[in-house]
């Protein structure tokens, strides 16, 4: 793949077409991590829709255990988008190429170390640990086309995706009897967005799943390397403008 076109997924100077290339590529990233660490650890990580609700019911349940574990989700989802919030602002203060490559590469270190020994670590028993380190993975991600998109496209969770996409398609099948100016219209080129981002969650869920099923942890480590892939281009900028 060439550099130049390496170097539009992460670089500071953000278009329309940059963010949906890294959009698509991290929804793929977290469908693969949410359907995959699913088997792994039997928890779903990407949203935390599901973790609060989990939180309410092992609180009226009495389940002291499920709801620490709950609360340590959340919070590692927190710690996870703070982590790429700070790096991003630290490498924009600093005009450093390598802005939001430096969460990506971050990313793409944890999810190495989790296909590495991630099956030890569950092996032990460590299952809330694991849940925990998903979820920032999760967070830290999410925060980072965020950012990088202000706030335009999000790719770890698909309730809002699905509820723009309805809102869309209500909007391309509304029947406008004259042309005035109320007229509703559809945003074609946002529905194929908001499509596209659904399409790569799903295809990223159904390769983590079976990926996860055959081959087990070490799945994940493909998915570092595309994301180390990503990240090069503006950490190797940074390093020869340091040397000039």
């Amino acid at each position: 793949m060439p550099m130049h076109y390496l170097r539009t997924y992460a670089s500071p100077q953000r278009t329309d077409i940059s963010n949906r290339r890294l959009g698509r590529s991290l929804a793929f990233v977290a469908g693969a991590v949410n359907a995959g660490g699913f088997f792994a650890v039997g928890e779903y990580t990407s949203h935390m829709s599901g973790v609060v609700s989990a939180l309410a019911d092992n609180l009226a349940l009495g389940d002291t255990a499920l709801l620490l574990a709950g609360l340590a989700s959340l919070s590692a989802f927190f710690l996870g988008a703070a982590t790429s919030a700070i790096l991003i602002n630290w490498g924009r203060r600093r005009s450093a190429h390598s802005r939001y490559a430096l969460p990506l590469l971050l990313e793409a270190a944890l999810l190495l170390a989790f296909g590495l020994l991630g099956a030890r670590l569950a092996a032990h028993g460590h299952i809330a640990a694991t849940v925990a380190l998903l979820c920032f993975v999760m967070g830290l991600q999410n925060a980072i086309v965020t950012k990088a998109s202000r706030a335009e496209i999000r790719t770890t969770h698909v309730t809002g995706l699905v509820t723009d996409i309805g809102i869309e398609l209500g909007k391309l099948f509304y029947w406008n009897r004259d042309a005035g100016a109320g007229r509703v219209t559809a945003d074609h080129q946002r529905l194929a967005l908001l499509g596209s981002l659904l399409a790569m969650f799903l295809a990223g869920g159904v390769a983590g799943a079976f990926g996860f099923k055959y081959l087990g942890f070490v799945t994940t480590v493909p998915l570092a390397l595309a994301l180390l892939l990503l990240a090069i281009v503006p950490l190797l900028d940074d390093i020869r403008d340091r040397r000039r």
